[in-house]
């Protein structure tokens, strides 16, 4: 069998045929190797793969679609105005795209009422073979029961749940925030406040839990005037900051369970004219493209998100395809990034 001319077709669209005439296999053989089926030698799969690189092509999406009844999409739902999405984009297509899927983003209000109706109505109409979900979205009081309805394969990034075999990418919230805790800590830092996120958002929970335990790790007595409740946004991080920084005496350090909230006890800071982080520390959680470009630059945590977000949606892949998964849940780390917003705490304050 000739071998087709690989410069010449990569000038036009390439077809199954011109993948198959130049891997020297059937185009069946072709079709195996696109859906992930298991009967394909890795010799001829590489033969395949690497045609298709060469040749730069791109399946027929409607007639993998009639010959599957599959529609290779896969949708990722979150709540609008995430701050993090574009990270969480960039991981589902990185993975997505050389598993020749096409990606439906899908935002939504997580506290619509009318959310289960959208997402029913997105089941009906545009049949995706699975959904990668992000949380608040997933804790929603019905929504997993309404993906379990329609028997799509989903895949949760970061939600709580009780149940430890249900399928979803994590990081250790927990853990990270006993270590910025402890961080605080070795600065000197005896009066450390922390700002609680909203609490519909049980993904953050384990952020609290973590700072209670690095509050013992130092052998410090918990004060609950020094724990206040915010709703993750900047605005409440304003509203908490009054509130802790008009104590007396005041925290040296507070710890928000995410930037937003951060960046508003900063502003308050700021207009009392306190020295950040002289007169106090400052830290936060998530490492959005906001927590570099404030003054002074925020200590902040940074979880993995592109890297979770190509996780679930190989995880969820993997199930279209009924492939066996050795685990359920996966844990990737989140770290500690150290900017100029923490320090050693003062010898005296208020």
């Amino acid at each position: 069998m000739e071998r087709t001319n690989r410069a010449q077709v990569k000038t036009q669209s390439a077809t199954i045929s011109d993948v198959a005439k130049s891997a020297q296999v059937s185009m069946k053989t072709v079709s195996r190797v696109l859906n992930k089926e298991p009967n394909v030698k890795s010799s001829t799969r590489e033969l395949v793969e690497q045609a298709m690189k060469e040749l730069g092509y791109r399946p027929n999406t409607p007639a993998r679609m009639l010959a599957s009844n599959k529609t290779f999409l896969i949708g990722l739902v979150y709540n609008a105005g995430s701050s993090y999405i574009s990270c969480i984009q960039s991981g589902v297509l990185k993975a997505a795209r050389p598993e020749h899927y096409d990606v439906l983003i899908l935002p939504c209000a997580y506290d619509s009422p009318s959310l289960l109706t959208e997402l029913r109505d997105l089941l009906s109409s545009k049949r995706v073979d699975g959904l990668v979900l992000l949380p608040p979205v997933s804790d929603v009081p019905g929504v997993q029961e309404l993906l379990d309805e329609h028997g799509v394969a989903n895949i949760s990034i970061s939600r709580k749940t009780s149940k430890p075999d249900e399928p979803s990418v994590l990081t250790n919230d927990r853990e990270v925030c006993r270590e910025m805790v402890n961080h605080l800590s070795s600065l000197g830092h005896e009066r450390i406040a922390f700002v609680r996120n909203h609490p519909g958002h049980k993904a953050m929970s384990d952020r609290y839990v973590g700072y209670l335990d690095g509050i013992a790790d130092a052998n410090i007595d918990l004060n609950q005037d020094w724990v206040v409740q915010g709703d993750n946004s900047f605005e409440s991080g304003i509203e908490c900051g009054k509130a802790l920084l008009n104590q007396s005496p005041r925290p040296t350090a507070i710890f928000c369970a995410n930037d937003q909230m951060a960046a508003g006890v900063m502003r308050v800071a700021h207009e009392q004219g306190l020295k950040i982080p002289e007169d106090i520390s400052i830290a936060g959680f998530d490492d959005v493209p906001l927590a570099s470009k404030i003054w002074p630059q925020l200590t902040t945590i940074k979880p993995p998100l592109e890297e979770m977000a190509e996780q679930a949606t190989l995880s969820v892949i993997r199930m279209t395809r009924n492939e066996p998964s050795e685990v359920e849940r996966v844990v990737i780390d989140a770290q500690i990034v150290r900017r100029q917003s923490t320090a050693k705490a003062p010898t005296s304050s208020k």
